[in-house]
């Protein structure tokens, strides 16, 4: 009997464990589709409400023009901080993006296609080289539309990659009645672009300290002059003869 007993007890414990085991894997179940999903959402960037502004602009580049400040981060440390200019009405006129990548993966294909994008949501129209511009912080590659009307091709957009620190700076510009004014333009305000903190950043410090050594002053107009050589012209250079 006391045999017996102890077989059913041990019997009774066996299929509790058994029923427990079971409501486990049910509920994990469940709460499967949701930890997928948390393992498999994409990590974007979102806006830093209080985070203090790393930069600025000096404001006489862009006189009676209304001024915005934003950061965005990643989860996985990078940031970018965002300055955009608008006219009467709100038109946009300018727009900056400083990127310090962190860990994440940057995806941004060819610089053409991401200007494109930037600044056109669709990113169907194409863009074409438009010279380079020189500032502070090197030359500047310039892009803009291919084709349609001249109001569309006066925008110019413009890229900047430095590998150490790493360091990017891209954005477009509408500022200028043409072409040599818009260049001059987008080279005055790389050349205003200051720091105000770098956090424990020393290398940018010091990238913006030697850049501050290289910087020129604009012009009365509010545009530095342009080198007249022929890889800094106004427009594209073209190469004489058959090669």
């Amino acid at each position: 009997m006391d045999e017996a007993c102890g077989t059913l007890a041990r019997l009774c414990a066996y299929l509790m464990t058994l029923a427990l085991m079971a409501i486990g894997g049910i509920a994990l179940w469940h709460h499967l589709p949701e930890i997928t999903a948390m393992e498999t959402s994409p990590k974007s960037w979102t806006q830093a409400g209080r985070a203090a502004p790393a930069f600025a602009v000096s404001q006489f580049i862009f006189p009676g023009k209304t001024e915005t400040y934003e950061v965005l981060r990643h989860p996985e440390g990078g940031r970018k901080d965002v300055f955009r200019w608008s006219g009467t009405g709100g038109t946009p006129v300018a727009e900056l993006e400083i990127y310090r990548p962190g860990e994440e993966s940057d995806q941004v294909g060819s610089a053409a296609g991401y200007l494109a994008a930037r600044m056109d949501l669709a990113g169907a129209r194409e863009l074409e080289a438009a010279g380079i511009v020189d500032s502070k912080f090197g030359a500047v590659t310039l892009f803009r539309r291919v084709g349609g009307t001249e109001a569309a091709r006066a925008c110019l957009r413009f890229f900047r990659h430095v590998d150490e620190p790493k360091f990017r700076l891209s954005g477009w510009s509408c500022l200028g009645e043409d072409l040599p004014a818009r260049r001059a333009a987008i080279g005055c305000m790389l050349n205003r672009l200051i720091l105000l903190t770098a956090g424990n950043d020393t290398k940018l410090t010091e990238l913006f300290a030697h850049a501050e050594v290289r910087r020129s002053d604009c012009a009365i107009s509010g545009a530095p002059a342009l080198s007249a050589d022929w890889v800094m012209g106004a427009d594209n250079p073209h190469l004489r003869g058959a090669l």
